[in-house]
Order: structure tokens, then C-alpha cells, then sequence
């Protein structure tokens, strides 16, 4: 595991969890608006560019795409395939609020989470073979399940907390990455004092923190990150 070291449960190869990735996110943009707003898809796919070369995954088939749609969230699927709601984007305000969120999704993708969480799923009762021949015929409960231990969430209705142990990782990551890219680590804890913001103005979390750790905790342990990100920023 980056960073961390902590062993994982991993019955998958990451070729088989990259497809899986792949097929989910297929089946996501069948069914959703990409947005027409041609500066917000420009913003997106350059701070994602950027926290892409900073994970040094050059063998992933990177693809970022922003999706019309209210709710305030964002993903990565294994291989690099991530998508950011316009929801977020008055959240996330600019280049580096979006940095934020990007390097924590990418991180859940890099230090393979969703591989983990299908290991551990209901999946592997049922037996990946058996999930992976549902998946190519596209069944579409075994696809919306994948799709939400992948790491999805919200996007197909059904909300997947992920542990943590995987959260504080994917912060933790998040802001070296976000660092290596050019964006100040401090710009992560501005988000997430917003997002507690956000989340008393509407009486319910967004999606995007919804699945996560109280703000608080968070907050306290980026800090503590951040003396180890800083010698990675470098701003462009």
C-alpha cells in the first residue's frame, strides 16, 4: 500500500480490476449529460492531467470527464477512469479546491481500494469468475455492484462507504499528489471546512462527504499531513 504499507486483501489482478473499472465507467456515461460548459470540462482536465503525472501511473488509460448532474460528488475507477459532478465545482471553488478532491479519488484508485473492497465483497462468495461473465453480459445488478465497490458510490444509487482505514489513506496520499502537482496542500483543508459549510446549509451532507469521516477528524489529521506534503509543492 503507498504510503502506508499496510497490507491488503487482494484477489484480483490489477488487469481484472482495471477492466472492471472500465466496463463501470462505460456503463456511467451511457447514462449520463456530459456538462456542455466548455471552461468547468477544461478546468477538470487540466488539474486532473496534472494529478495524473503525478501518480507516475503512465500505464493507465487516464480519462477525466465532468457529468451534469446536482449532486456534489466525484470518483475514480481502477485504470484512471474519473468523473467530477457539477455539483461540486461551487464547493471546490478553483484549481487547487479541485486538486483536492481529485488527488483523494485518484489516491482510492493508485492504492487500490476498490480492488481491496471487491475482495473482501459479496463478490468473492459469488466467485469472480461468475462476477466477470455477469459483467460482460452486462447484467445489471452485477454491474451496479461493481460499480459501487469500485468506488462509484452515488452515481448508481447505491452509497458505499469506504472504511477508514482507506479514507485517511486516500487523504493522506491525496495531498502528496496534489503537492507533486503544483497545488498548495493547505487548499485541502479550505475544502473541507467548506464542505462542512455545505453540509449545515443544506441539512444533509453532499454526496462526496456523505461517505466519508467527520469533517472534524479530517480536518485534524490533514494538518498533520501537511509538514510531510510540503517539501513536494513546488508551484507552477
Amino acid at each position: 500500500m503507498p504510503v502506508t504499507g499496510r497490507h491488503q486483501l487482494l484477489l484480483l489482478s490489477e488487469g481484472q480490476e482495471t477492466q472492471m473499472g472500465l466496463t463501470a465507467y462505460q456503463q456511467i456515461l451511457k447514462k449520463s449529460k456530459l456538462s456542455t460548459d466548455p471552461v468547468a470540462t477544461e478546468q477538470v482536465r487540466r488539474v486532473g492531467k496534472r494529478i495524473a503525472e503525478a501518480t507516475g501511473r503512465s500505464d493507465f488509460q487516464w480519462e477525466f470527464n465532468l457529468i451534469e448532474d446536482k449532486q456534489a460528488n466525484a470518483f475514480c475507477l481502477p485504470g484512471g477512469k474519473v468523473a467530477v459532478y457539477t455539483g461540486l465545482l461551487p464547493i471546490t471553488r478553483d484549481d487547487a479546491g479541485l486538486a483536492a478532491v481529485l488527488g483523494h479519488e485518484v489516491a482510492h484508485a493508485i492504492a487500490r481500494h476498490g480492488g481491496e473492497r471487491v475482495s473482501q465483497g459479496l463478490l468473492v462468495q459469488v466467485g469472480l469468475a461468475a462476477t466477470q461473465i455477469a459483467l460482460a453480459r452486462n447484467d445489471p445488478a452485477a454491474v451496479q455492484q461493481v460499480t459501487a465497490l469500485l468506488g462509484a458510490g452515488a452515481t448508481v444509487g447505491l452509497l458505499l462507504p469506504w472504511s477508514r482505514t482507506q479514507e485517511s489513506e486516500a487523504d493522506h496520499l491525496g495531498l502528496i499528489l496534489m503537492a507533486k502537482a503544483g497545488y498548495d496542500p493547505h487548499a485541502a483543508l479550505d475544502l473541507w471546512r467548506r464542505m462542512a459549510e455545505a453540509a449545515k446549509g443544506s441539512g444533509r451532507p453532499p454526496e462526496f462527504l456523505s461517505t466519508h469521516p467527520s469533517e472534524a477528524t479530517r480536518i485534524v489529521q490533514i494538518e498533520g499531513w501537511i509538514p510531510e506534503a510540503m517539501p513536494y509543492y513546488h508551484p507552477r
